[in-house]
């Protein structure tokens, strides 16, 4: 039996994944244990936690470690880059310790699993571990495989071809081009500083025209299916860019120089409003980024010889330029998985030493179901409730009076909750085990009613505290989304946008953009089941086949425990919360 433990470490978004003989069987990001969004360093809580969940504890019977980093690669284009651009040294420096924390990964393993002897630690290029977390998750024999994000391992975007249980690269764009710190640099320009606010910016451009296309694409010209940065509007080579992601919450320095600001005009400062000059160049910059996109996917499909794409990278995670492949490029068949960003190579890198260092076979195994993290039986829910409300009353009683009602069945749950939803109620649903990747599919969810045209509103004012131009997400029966969207291709992960249909938008107010489009999330019996019954309750209910689903927190990683779905409630406006069969309700106004 072959067992792989898979990280991503001393980077954005730390994570664990675990694989027996190829097939996933456990995943979290190491957020979801510290607290902190996008957490950096070593994931030794979710290192733990995948060897306690697949392998009993026991990771002497581990095969290998395979890490998402090579620091080796590229030395000599990095030393002849460092060199040549000496104001940036300092900074080169600073990441070369972080490569070197990657080289001691052994140290670090044995930190965290003392007594035992770490197995040996296979390094896999960062680009190469975002194209296997795509193709070995996916359904297809062959496929184009692309990648593109900010940068890994000196690399912004790796072009490659699947085919059986082998990826060949085919093609590198190499630091210092890069699509992703494109995004980035226009998205702190707008006023978004926070490391991973990029879909901030990407909601905000439905609100704009793309009247600055030409100017804002002065920043990434062309260069055939390729592109390059104009350096002259960024600082990364010429000065470097303070990155730090010590044991905490990532930091990244400003990315643009005072050229872009003589291009534009000011940049926005993040207190001050949103104008629709910043609406327009938001819609410009996801307009000039669509361009560059798809000229990469044209290409990787050319030269793949494919018209399947099997895309990653955090740059997969741009739901509208996704929803848009079939329109704008040869694609036939897409896939992403859940995890398509930084926090996915940590089943990249397990696959890749499992099929392309070990050659093992592919068995069918395909990634249809985001549940990998952990999960919960209703004796410890309980405990955490009774452990809660206890202490929560002691301090201040603040919550109202609450009650607490268990449902005889599955049926009989999803048939009330459907009704609290129709009602107007905001709820809290919170079943089996969490999500791999950044979105909540109805495991940790907050549900609300998509025909209520006020329905945003009430979410930003009970629990959200976000800013009001950004969309929630419809979730839709897999079978009914025909009827409801322009285009009904399947995605499970909520990785892509699509038009409503145009009779159905008055339908469902709440979840449709101001563009129109709905990012969906389809869901079957077979990805989903308990969460397509609560839908196919409220159906019968409502008429409409979807619910409105937004992420189970408060301006935090997405709740993973009983005892933190159960603080994020009490402390928020919530009307019920709902953890396995277990049903808490307010009966009073908090």
């Amino acid at each position: 039996m072959t067992r792989i433990l898979g990280l991503s470490a001393f980077h954005p978004d730390a994570s664990a994944a675990a694989l027996v003989d190829g097939r996933f069987v456990a995943g979290v990001e190491e957020e979801r244990f510290r607290r902190i969004k996008h957490w950096a360093g070593f994931p030794a809580a979710a290192a733990t936690w995948c060897v306690e969940e697949a392998f009993g504890g026991d990771l002497a019977s581990v095969s290998a470690v395979a890490v998402a980093r090579q620091p080796r690669a590229y030395a000599a284009r990095k030393a002849w880059l460092a060199l040549t651009h000496p104001r940036s040294l300092g900074r080169a420096l600073a990441r070369a310790g972080n490569l070197a924390q990657i080289s001691g990964l052994e140290g670090q393993l044995a930190a965290t699993f003392p007594g035992i002897r770490p197995p040996r630690v296979v390094p896999v290029e960062h680009h190469l571990a975002h194209l296997a977390s795509a193709f070995f998750c996916s359904p297809f024999e062959e496929a184009a495989c692309l990648s593109v994000d900010g940068f890994g391992d000196f690399v912004s975007v790796m072009i490659g071809r699947g085919r059986g249980n082998r990826i060949e690269v085919l093609e590198r764009v190499h630091f210092p081009h890069s699509l992703g710190l494109f995004y980035t640099a226009m998205t702190q320009y707008l006023g978004f500083p926070n490391f991973g606010d990029e879909y901030k910016a990407m909601g905000l451009a439905a609100y704009g025209e793309p009247r600055f296309a030409a100017e804002v694409g002065r920043l990434v010209p062309p260069r055939g299916d390729l592109f390059r940065l104009d350096l002259r509007y960024f600082r990364h080579l010429s000065e470097g860019v303070d990155m730090t992601w010590p044991d905490g919450s990532p930091q990244l320095g400003t990315v643009f120089t005072p050229a872009l600001e003589a291009l534009l005009g000011p940049a926005r400062r993040p207190d001050e409003e949103l104008t629709q000059r910043q609406m327009d160049l938001a819609a410009s910059m996801q307009a000039v980024y669509e361009e560059r996109f798809f000229a990469l996917v044209r290409r990787a499909l050319s030269r793949a010889g494919s018209a399947n794409l099997a895309l990653a990278g955090g740059c997969a995670l741009n739901s509208l330029a996704n929803g848009k492949l079939w329109d704008r490029t040869p694609v036939r068949e897409l896939f992403v998985q859940a995890a398509a960003g930084d926090a996915g190579t940590a089943l990249g890198a397990a696959l890749q030493v499992h099929h392309g260092v070990f050659g093992a076979p592919r068995d069918g195994f395909v990634l249809e179901q985001a549940g990998w993290g952990p999960g919960y039986d209703e004796a410890e829910v309980r405990r955490s409730l009774a452990a809660g409300i206890a202490s929560s009353q002691g301090l201040d009683g603040s919550h109202g009076e609450l009650e607490i009602a268990t449902a005889p069945d599955d049926d009989a749950l999803c048939a009330a909750t459907a009704a609290a939803i129709a009602r107007g109620e905001v709820v809290g649903w919170f079943q089996g085990r969490s999500e791999w990747g950044p979105r909540a599919l109805g495991h940790r969810s907050i549900l609300g009613d998509p025909r209520r045209a006020d329905m945003k509103e009430i979410l930003n004012l009970k629990i959200k505290r976000r800013e009001s131009f950004r969309p929630f997400a419809p979730s839709i029966l897999e079978e009914r989304a025909g009827e409801w969207f322009e285009r009904a291709y399947p995605d499970p992960f909520m990785l892509k946008v699509f038009p409503f249909r145009r009779e159905k938008r008055p339908l469902v107010p709440a979840v449709v953009h101001l563009d129109g489009t709905g990012r969906l999330q389809t869901v079957s019996d077979r990805s989903n089941p308990l969460y397509a019954r609560l839908i196919r309750a409220f159906e019968a209910e409502t008429g409409v086949p979807m619910v409105l689903n937004t992420s189970f927190n408060e301006n935090e990683p997405i709740v993973q425990t009983p005892a933190e779905a159960l603080d994020c409630f009490l402390r928020t406006k919530m009307d019920r919360l709902v953890m396995g069969r277990v049903v808490v309700r307010r009966t009073t106004e908090s």
